[in-house]
């Protein structure tokens, strides 16, 4: 085995591999260091195994509704473990497609954690490795606060971990995870509780969104609790119990799961020995070709603190290794306009800017529509589900410049209009396009 590439990519989770394959296909001699399972937080404890999750808790949504179609239908319980063994297999035969990938491409996998040497040289253990070019693509790991007995609650690595199905559930934090896994643990049948710091979920998300997603939480039995800092948890024979600043308290439970954020995989690697420059939080600085301050060094993905998405780091991977190895003078991501759906229940998909965002820019400018209906899906029931969505609109020609979907089949229609946004779709184009009929997606084109 070589110890000299042309490039050196420094974690093995979405963006790096992608970085890694697709120079490859170029002719570059590529390596990749990675310490873990290969597929980093997306494959081994995100988006893949969340989303199979979020399945099962959409079909206990599902099989409570069928009644309403005819069906006679009885539970004879849900296995939790049943259900984790079938997912962690779905996920070790993604690890080994990962491997042979990289054994098809010629890739060099290299086992452990890296660190610099200088600004072309890393090591391994006791083995040093030199590249041509490094891409730092070490991802980002779980916030835990810092107060006494917070080591007593678990983090979305925890909640992957669970061997059980905890009873009662506390969940700390207002962001994707916390709004998914609660949406998991409610519709799985346990008893949940949300506490936020300030006054609602999802802030950097249209309003909109978030005062309908709390209602639905709270319709579904979800307890959410505002303007709550922890301060403490401590043990008790009953359970957890969590304190807050205010001396409120909440609990006991079973298991207390934080979602409060999460902080670059950078402390290890030394990026002083090779003059790499981060912020006060660790994240790596790059401009908009995802260099870093030194000439041969780049990042890529959640490390840099930009659009924390898998699609966001395999897109910019991708790119940059067309610029650097496929002679693609100037190519780079546009991180504007980047579509994102959160797998709460129900689903939310988002593109573009809020209505403040819209406001703040273009003023007077701007004019919004919106459609707030009942699914069909809940027309024969007595419970009844919702659906809102909210198109933000610019300038005299009423280009759309934000789309905010919530309700069911927003994760999947999101990813067409998505493309439309950026070929600068107007108010009149989405008028003019035929509906699909009956389906939720047609509001978005008969708004009035």
């Amino acid at each position: 085995m070589s110890d000299k590439y042309d490039l050196l990519v420094i974690g093995g989770g979405s963006g790096g591999l992608a970085h890694a394959q697709r120079a490859t296909e170029y002719g570059a001699n590529v390596a990749v260091v990675e310490y873990g399972p290969l597929g980093g937080t997306c494959v081994n404890v995100g988006c893949v195994p969340k989303k199979v999750m979020w399945y099962a808790s959409h079909l206990a949504h599902d099989i409570h509704h069928a009644t309403s179609y005819g069906y006679d239908i009885t539970i004879g319980g849900h296995s939790w473990g049943r259900l984790k063994a079938r997912r962690d297999a779905y996920v070790s035969r993604l690890n080994g497609i990962y491997e042979n990938n990289l054994d098809k491409r010629g890739v060099t996998h290299i086992v452990g954690s890296a660190r610099f040497i200088d600004a072309h040289t890393v090591a391994v253990d006791d083995r040093e490795y030199r590249a041509e070019k490094i891409v730092i693509a070490t991802g980002g790991q779980p916030v835990t606060p810092n107060i006494p007995g917070a080591e007593l609650g678990i983090t979305s690595d925890g909640f992957f971990a669970l061997e059980e199905q905890p009873k009662r559930v506390l969940i700390a934090g207002s962001g994707y995870i916390a709004v998914e896994l609660a949406g998991v643990f409610n519709g799985l049948g346990c008893s949940t509780q949300v506490v936020v710091r300030k006054d609602s979920v999802l802030r950097d998300f249209d309003t909109m969104l978030s005062t309908e997603l709390m209602a639905t939480m709270r319709k579904d039995g979800i307890t959410l609790e505002t303007a709550v800092t922890p301060a403490s948890i401590r043990k008790t024979d009953e359970g957890l119990v969590l304190s807050a600043e205010d001396g409120r308290e909440f609990g006991p439970v079973d298991a207390v799961l934080w979602a409060i954020g999460r902080s670059p995989n950078t402390a290890a690697l030394d990026l002083d020995k090779a003059g790499v420059e981060s912020d006060g939080r660790g994240f790596i600085t790059t401009d908009k070709l995802q260099q870093t301050n030194i000439e041969n060094i780049f990042a890529l993905g959640d490390v840099t603190g930009r659009a924390a998405l898998t699609p966001v780091a395999i897109a910019a991977g991708r790119r940059l290794a067309d610029r650097l190895f496929g002679k693609m003078d100037g190519r780079h991501l546009d991180y504007d306009l980047i579509p994102t759906v959160i797998f709460s229940h129900p689903t939310i998909g988002t593109v573009g800017m809020t209505e403040d965002e819209a406001r703040s820019a273009y003023g007077d400018d701007v004019r919004v529509y919106s459609s707030g209906f009942t699914p069909m899906f809940y027309a024969l029931g007595e419970e009844k589900g919702r659906s809102v969505m909210k198109l933000v609109t610019a300038g005299a020609d009423e280009r759309v410049v934000g789309l905010h979907v919530f309700g069911a089949g927003a994760d999947e229609m999101l990813q067409g209009f998505a493309v439309a946004l950026r070929m600068g779709a107007t108010k009149k184009d989405f008028d003019d396009t035929v509906a699909i009929h009956p389906t939720n997606a047609e509001e978005v084109v008969t708004m009035r």
